[in-house]
């Protein structure tokens, strides 16, 4: 019962660290020049943001090598901002945009950058370990139609269900 209970909890551990089968990691990733702010620019929708707007990531390098995550966003319904605090880790190599990120101790999910603007590191398109989990990031508040349209495209051409993309309000109320 022992064994079972532990690869039961090992699989709920490592379970989320996969990608969708047509989602490839951007390739030459530079950390450094992805830490800061991102503004959600759109994603699918999960409980844990419904309802959010205004919302942000902002990374910073953590002294273990790792990186601090801090996702805000702003709960019209509540009238008030809520955050989410995590850390994450490459997955493979600090050159493949593949990490895990975890909000809730030891259990982790899959953060995958599939598609990045690697000139000036402006807009980045993200999936977790399935077709369910997906963002546009901006280094602004908003995008061109063309980045856009972009993320909208290959996003379908990997088979993720972009009828449901949600917009995300970024006008403010701000700090």
């Amino acid at each position: 019962m022992k064994k079972f209970f532990v690869i039961i909890i090992s699989s709920l551990i490592c379970g989320c660290l996969g990608m969708p089968d047509s989602v490839v990691p951007v390739k030459q990733f530079e950390v450094d020049r992805y830490l800061g702010k991102w503004y959600e620019i759109a994603r699918l929708d999960h409980s844990f943001e419904r309802g959010l707007t205004n919302v942000t990531a902002e990374y910073r390098l953590r002294s273990d090598g790792g990186i601090s995550v801090l996702n805000r966003g702003f709960s019209e319904k509540k009238g008030e901002w809520q955050e989410a605090k995590g850390k994450a880790y490459f997955v493979n190599n600090p050159d493949d945009g593949y990490l895990k990120v975890s909000f809730f101790g030891p259990f982790y999910g899959s953060y995958v950058i599939f598609y990045l603007d690697k000139e000036n590191y402006q807009y980045a398109f993200v999936s977790g370990p399935d077709h369910s989990y997906l963002w546009l990031l901006s280094r602004k508040p908003k995008v061109e139609p063309s980045v856009s349209k972009a993320f909208k495209t290959l996003s379908a051409k990997l088979g993720f269900n972009t009828k449901n993309i949600i917009w995300v309000d970024q006008k403010g109320p701000w700090e």
